[in-house]
């Protein structure tokens, strides 16, 4: 054998070490699972929720002359001054709660990282955080990866409204966090006024957290009736205690982009930014610098709902021709729909034949529940190009 002779042991081949799984009964998730059966069946993929038309070419034009004015080097941890100031100015001219961009503003690389970083930061181990089922499928492996304890309090059935006798009979002396997502995946509810009012009131005598998911913040439909997005932020007694998350992925159309922000009290910011400085550091420089130019002009944001509400209107009249029984959507991109005049299948068994059979591909909600409650209810993304729609109601016709 040479110096440099690779050293195998006569006894047996190397072997990769086995790991006990942080995430044990985490696989592939069902929106891999669907996009992939709609890819090989040529089906109208309605499933994962992201557009399939392009964002703002003024947008892009600021991201590349970012670029070309060489942009590109690191930012600074927190996120360019510049783009947490045009935040800061946004949720006071739409919330009316002054957020100071130095110390109680970070940008993130996305709101899925926002959030994982925000239970790092405040969960130890067997601390309690309470999510509200149907929920976001990240929600729970990241209170696990923390060491945390998830009580899963379920939204009513049938109309997701927060059950608040419930949740109240969910607070132990361990609980740390509730997370709470308005405007709602997968559900498209809405919370209320009356219902913000109602958290507050039962977190007040408390020490717990609010994490409010408010990604599709700008995505609230019929404001001919009063509906409004009803941050956090609008209320002083959940302001103090909230890390408000937020989405310019969804906010703009360009998901891909993985960017968004956090808005906290200073006290809890320096606790999440602790987090974040180790986590990613910092996030996309150039896109950074698009956005706070792009920022400059309220409108595209101002204007999303009416956009989405136009789509939303042209899915569920074409929806109309089916004998799918339509739930309110009174947010998101999303809309809901119960299968029990359509199918005998359960929720998972008639996503894969709708994509195979018929050619479009959905969600089944039992996905977004831990013991895959079956109500027989799957969740549509009309986030797409009228003609997709179109093509989609086409097929869903012959239903």
């Amino acid at each position: 054998m040479t110096p440099n002779s690779p050293i195998h042991s006569h006894a047996s081949m190397p072997r990769t070490p086995a790991i006990d799984s942080r995430l044990p009964r985490v696989g592939t998730t069902i929106f891999t699972v669907m996009s992939a059966l709609a890819a090989e069946k040529g089906a109208v993929n309605l499933g994962q929720g992201f557009p399939d038309f392009d964002c703002d070419p003024q947008l892009v034009e600021a991201v590349t002359g970012a670029m070309q004015r060489g942009l590109n080097q690191y930012p600074p941890m927190a996120g360019i001054l510049a783009l947490r100031e045009a935040v800061a100015a946004k949720l006071a001219a739409l919330y009316d709660r002054n957020y100071d961009a130095g110390s109680e503003i970070t940008i993130t690389a996305g709101a899925t990282q926002a959030i994982l970083t925000i239970i790092l930061a405040i969960v130890h181990p067997g601390d309690e955080v309470i999510v509200l089922e149907p929920c976001y499928d990240s929600y729970v492996p990241n209170i696990e990866l923390a060491g945390g304890t998830v009580v899963r309090v379920p939204l009513t059935p049938g109309t997701f409204r927060p059950d608040f006798d419930k949740i109240k009979a969910a607070f132990s002396t361990r609980t740390r966090a509730i997370i709470v997502n308005s405007p709602h995946n997968p559900s498209a509810t809405v919370w209320t006024e009356a219902e913000m009012l109602q958290l507050q009131d039962l977190l007040a005598p408390t020490d717990v957290l609010l994490i409010s998911d408010e990604v599709y913040e700008h995505m609230v439909f019929d404001a001919y009736l009063g509906h409004l997005h009803q941050s956090a932020a609008r209320f002083a007694g959940l302001a103090a205690r909230a890390f408000i998350v937020s989405s310019f992925g969804k906010t703009y159309h360009v998901t891909g982009w993985k960017i968004g922000y956090v808005a906290a009290p200073a006290s809890l910011m320096a606790e999440f930014r602790k987090v974040h400085q180790f986590n990613v550091f910092t996030v996309n420089t150039p896109v950074q610098h698009g956005l706070a130019t792009y920022m400059a002009n309220d409108q595209p944001y101002l204007e999303l709902p009416a956009f989405y509400q136009r789509k939303r209107d042209l899915f569920r009249s074409g929806l109309e021709n089916t004998r799918f029984k339509l739930l309110p959507s009174e947010g998101s991109f999303f809309q809901c729909v119960d299968i029990s005049e359509v199918s005998d299948l359960g929720e998972n068994d008639f996503c894969h034949w709708l994509a195979s059979d018929i050619g479009v591909a959905a969600i089944p909600l039992s996905a977004f529940y831990g013991d895959g409650f079956d109500q027989r209810v799957v969740r549509f993304c009309f986030a797409k190009k009228d003609e997709t729609l179109h093509l989609a109601l086409e097929r869903l016709a012959r239903l």
